[in-house]
């Protein structure tokens, strides 16, 4: 039996020319990835967002308008995700040391610039091109590996 399609949605939050990342699973630091996670059904796709980044950072966000439709899938099992990238602003708090994600997922959190976003190891493949909002950004990331 095929496992649905999973749909998120995740937010690109900019503070100081400085992008908003977390980890992207729980006990690794190594894969970064802009927050935001799992729809929950009857809330609307912002909701669910600020939800999620108030869950995994403890900010305050206003959602705007969608930025990027990501999908990416394991080649080898039954993981495919869908996930639906909004720009963001940040309405109140910062990142403190003893917050703690109530899932559990997000451990560490970060802002970095796009000269440091350029040296980690990042999904989608996209994102500093979408953050910074790069002429020729796609706002269709098409299918692609979990992990290279």
């Amino acid at each position: 039996m095929t496992r649905p399609v999973r749909l998120a949605v995740r937010g690109i939050l900019l503070k100081d020319d400085k992008l908003l990342l977390v980890n992207a699973y729980a006990g690794r630091g190594d894969l970064w990835c802009a927050p935001g996670g799992g729809v929950d059904p009857h809330r609307s796709l912002p909701e669910n967002l600020a939800r999620e980044i108030h869950e995994e950072t403890g900010l305050t966000v206003e959602v705007g308008a969608p930025c990027l439709v990501n999908e990416f899938h394991d080649p080898n099992g039954s993981f495919h995700q869908v996930d639906i990238y909004f720009r963001c602003r940040l309405l109140s708090g910062e990142l403190r040391a003893d917050w703690h994600d109530p899932e559990g997922v997000v451990s560490l959190r970060r802002w970095v610039t796009r000269s440091e976003l350029a040296g980690l190891r990042v999904k989608p493949d996209s994102l500093a091109a979408v953050a910074w909002e790069d002429a020729d950004a796609s706002t269709y990331d098409p299918l692609e590996p979990i992990l290279r």
